[in-house]
């Protein structure tokens, strides 16, 4: 082998607290994973969020939303709930009951109990306990906004928006 064209580069072998430079990246990254898995972040308070529903929005209206969300099946135990479920799908895909034009759901204080995000119908649906609620139920809403109407979108993010203002309230 020849190593006359070969170029060595000179790299500090210690920190200059005498622990060598591989070793303390190693901890530092350590230290910035434990962090990270503890919920700390890059040192940022860790603040509770509380879930909002934003009007005009409607997200969760639209009850057909394909292969990226359970199907009724897999989330009602009671037959009937299923049978009502199925029954709201209108021809297009959105909830009978809900007004396009102005956003709005024509019955709203008769809706069925599992179009009202509340800490116990999280709980009996999908086994979400109470102190999980608003970050589940945040995520829940976040993720349905993005699917109907896009990462873009105005929902999205007066959706947001709300979730920021409900940590400084």
């Amino acid at each position: 082998m020849n190593f006359m064209n070969t170029t060595v580069i000179d790299r500090p072998q210690s920190h200059e607290s005498g622990i060598p430079v591989l070793a303390m990246a190693k901890m530092k990254k350590k230290q910035l994973n434990t962090k990270l898995k503890n919920g700390k972040g890059f040192e940022t308070k860790q603040e509770e969020v509380t879930w909002a529903c934003v009007s005009g929005c409607g997200a969760c209206c639209k009850l057909a939303k394909g292969p990226s969300f359970a199907p009724p099946e897999d989330i009602f135990d009671d037959p009937d709930d299923i049978a009502l479920y199925w029954s709201l799908i209108g021809s297009d895909g959105w909830c009978v009951n809900y007004d396009k034009v102005t956003r709005t759901c024509s019955i709203y204080n008769e809706r069925p109990y599992f179009c009202r995000v509340k800490p116990d119908v999280f709980k009996k649906l999908y086994g979400i306990d109470e102190n999980r609620f608003n970050k589940e139920a945040c995520g829940s809403c976040r993720d349905t906004i993005k699917d109907v109407y896009g990462s873009k979108s105005p929902e999205l993010e007066k959706f947001k928006k709300s979730i920021r203002n409900s940590r400084s309230a």
